[in-house]
């Protein structure tokens, strides 16, 4: 009976450990879309600068090509930039403490993983 009581506990452990596991992966994912996202911008912007502000560009709204010129862009750009900045500072926190979360818990219940 008590081995059947700690196979249960080690199975309930080994889905915490997994749940930690992949929540960390989603996040570090998110992370690398958005590290991603925020260097197209940072392309761009380095594109545009030295342009004149009243030479025509193009810029892709839901879906739709519109017409505009550098001056009405990169404000917008460089709003966008800075959003993006906002939200990888979050995930990377968000990331950290599931991390210390993580850890907190393996002391916790004694856990060590062993890599295979």
């Amino acid at each position: 009976m008590a081995s059947q009581v700690s196979s249960k506990r080690q199975q309930d452990l080994q889905v915490q450990y997994s749940n930690y596991k992949n929540t960390l992966q989603q996040i570090a994912q998110k992370i690398g879309d958005v590290e991603q996202e925020a260097e197209e911008h940072k392309l761009v912007l380095e594109t545009l600068d030295p342009l004149p502000e009243d030479r025509k560009c193009f810029r892709m709204i839901n879906g739709v090509l519109v017409e505009r010129t550098v001056k009405d862009v990169i404000p917008a750009l460089k709003t966008n930039a800075d959003g993006l900045k906002k939200v990888l500072d979050d995930l990377v926190k968000s990331y950290k403490l599931k991390q210390d979360e993580l850890e907190t818990w393996k002391k916790k219940n004694n856990v060590q993983v062993v890599q295979s």
